[in-house]
């Protein structure tokens, strides 16, 4: 379950600390624990080597034997079961200092205290949320990935949270349309409409948007060694955040990662090359999402 905050009261600085400080020896814990557990699943592992390699493909096993050897693997299989209770312990608490810090740089904004980010220090920011969003990986092989895990959609009645991250479809000075990265604001129930802000501290834009042009970011990461059914397929139209900058493009998924911390490789619409295609570039997960194209986009294709 991930933290959420037990009231609308304001968040103080030592609370948060405190919270924070609080999870932090709980995961100081949890690492004890986890590695425990690996020694003593290392222990049994070794004694199973061991029994297999005194029996030769002409022994008869007797059931005595046999009866010890389906013990030695049982203890294998809830000592490998125990580990990953651990680590999945210690991953939710990670992901609730995340939360925490979250709601405190909320209110701090709320409070008119946002502080000006330059652009350099916002895209290290974008890369690190990239990097330390929450793992997904499912308990068994081809487990359905929840929601907003890796290239799955939010479900058509979800509503992004303040502070969550979105792509949304704004119009320019000149009415020419973009998606950009924003900040929800607020959601207004009666209108069915957004409020978000320009990530790009450069615009400083507020916007306010109907649903339909707001995409939420996925929350989680999908692990594509055990979940690769929740990652876009090779050749899929995706839109892209393009690197360095805090606007979505049309692209075409190039390469699929292949471990957690792999970014997809993007092949950008960009009729400046002949092919039509910009050189491979990478996007974290992220930060690639299901194009929605508008109705004049799509009359005119």
């Amino acid at each position: 379950m991930l933290w959420s905050s037990p009231s609308k009261m304001p968040f103080t600085a030592d609370a948060a600390a405190h919270q924070i400080q609080e999870r932090l020896k709980n995961i100081y814990n949890l690492i004890f624990e986890i590695e425990e557990e690996r020694n003593r699943s290392e222990h049994n592992l070794n004694n199973i080597t061991k029994a297999h390699d005194k029996i030769t493909p002409d022994d008869k096993v007797s059931p005595y034997y046999q009866q010890k050897l389906k013990s030695l693997y049982s203890a294998a299989v809830s000592d490998a079961q125990q580990e990953e209770e651990l680590i999945r312990k210690a991953l939710a608490k990670i992901n609730e200092i995340r939360a925490i810090r979250n709601e405190r740089r909320i209110q701090a904004r709320n409070a008119g205290n946002k502080e000006t980010i330059r652009r350099g220090a916002l895209m290290k920011m974008l890369l690190s949320s990239a990097q330390t969003l929450p793992l997904y990986v499912g308990k068994s092989p081809g487990a359905k990935p929840p929601p907003l895990c890796g290239a799955i959609p939010a479900e058509v009645t979800y509503i992004a949270k303040m502070g969550d991250m979105v792509a949304a479809l704004v119009k320019g000075s000149e009415e020419e349309e973009n998606w950009i990265l924003a900040e929800v604001v607020q959601f207004n129930p009666t209108t069915s409409k957004y409020e978000v802000d320009d990530i790009d501290e450069e615009q400083k834009d507020r916007h306010v948007l109907s649903k339909r042009r707001v995409v939420p970011l996925p929350l989680m990461r999908a692990n594509p060694e055990t979940d690769a059914h929740a990652l876009f397929p090779k050749g899929s139209i995706v839109m892209a955040l393009y690197p360095q900058t805090t606007c979505f493009y049309k692209a075409v998924v190039n390469q699929l990662p292949t471990t957690a911390t792999e970014e997809y490789e993007v092949l950008f619409e960009d009729a400046t090359y002949a092919d039509g295609y910009s050189p491979p570039l990478n996007v974290a997960q992220r930060y690639v999402i299901s194009i929605k194209e508008s109705k004049k986009n799509k009359s005119q294709s």
